[in-house]
């Protein structure tokens, strides 16, 4: 009996089909786009996901400026840093982050769904977030994903 047949194939970084998606975040909500997101460029969706290893896809969220937050939270929802100071922490709510920059949202929903190890920054890499519709990936030919059908 051949015992090679039998071997568990685990994927690692050179073995993984990476591809480039495309979703578009108009009239998403902000955590379940980013939960869903986060899943995409973990890897969960496909059949050779391995925990240890960055087997997950390329990500391009486009028009992040046109996410949805329910209730009051554009105005209740608080993102608190220290500086290190005494005295020194700072808080901003939702629509002062949008109103500056509409892409840290998103990056920083998707970040807090991800590992807090050395693999979830490297994962964190292959996310692109832009405000507009248009993106810079072009040569990549993304492709485009409903994320309302997507689990």
């Amino acid at each position: 009996m051949d015992t090679l047949s039998y071997k568990t194939l685990s994927a690692n970084k050179e073995t993984a089909n990476k591809e480039w998606l495309l979703v578009d975040a108009e009239g998403q909500s902000l955590g379940r786009l980013a939960s869903k997101v986060a899943k995409l460029l973990r890897g969960k969706h496909k059949p050779n996901f391995t925990p240890h290893a960055d087997c997950g896809d390329f990500v391009v969220v486009v028009n992040s400026d046109k996410i949805n937050l329910t209730g009051k939270k554009w105005s209740e929802k608080v993102y608190e840093r220290y500086t290190g100071f005494p005295g020194g922490q700072r808080s901003v709510t939702a629509e002062q982050v949008h109103d500056k920059d509409a892409t840290r949202l998103v990056e920083r929903a998707v970040k807090g769904m991800l590992p807090k190890n050395k693999l979830g920054r490297a994962i964190l890499k292959n996310l692109r977030v832009y405000e507009g519709a248009e993106h810079q990936q072009d040569a990549q030919q993304p492709r485009k994903i409903d994320i309302n059908e997507f689990k």
